[in-house]
């Protein structure tokens, strides 16, 4: 099996199409704390510290077409989070069951897909996981 080098995920880029909008999503509904751009981007960009990763929101003409993508974001208690976003009259998707999980889905005002996790304990491949890889 290949060595994976230390790869970790840095960052992950989703498409927006209105500056205000998704300033207010992200900053207000998420709490995500904005942090300036690279002083050598010419180009609209939001970008939101996520402890040791980042969200990038690329301002563009129009969005991406809604699909499974999606990112994820850990949160300590997805049932209170699941609340909030109620409040906050966002819809709450519903999804597959994970063992030792619970999850739902969210989308921006742009129709990103944003999982919201929270483990309930470590996913154990060897406990929770298929009999065989897909193939």
């Amino acid at each position: 099996m290949a060595e994976n080098h230390g790869f970790l995920i840095d960052h992950v880029s989703v498409l927006i199409t209105d500056l205000a909008r998704s300033r207010w999503f992200y900053g207000e509904v998420f709490g995500l704390k904005e942090i300036a751009k690279p002083r050598t981007f010419e180009f609209v960009v939001l970008w939101y510290d996520l402890g040791n990763q980042q969200l990038h929101l690329l301002l563009k003409d129009a969005p991406d077409a809604r699909s499974p993508r999606h990112f994820a974001l850990r949160v300590p208690n997805a049932q209170a989070a699941r609340s909030y976003f109620l409040e906050q009259e966002v819809p709450v998707e519903e999804t597959t069951p994970i063992p030792n999980c619970d999850r739902f889905f969210v989308y921006d005002p742009d129709g990103n897909r944003i999982e919201i996790i929270q483990w309930l304990e470590p996913y154990d491949p060897a406990k929770s996981g298929a009999n065989q890889l897909d193939r």
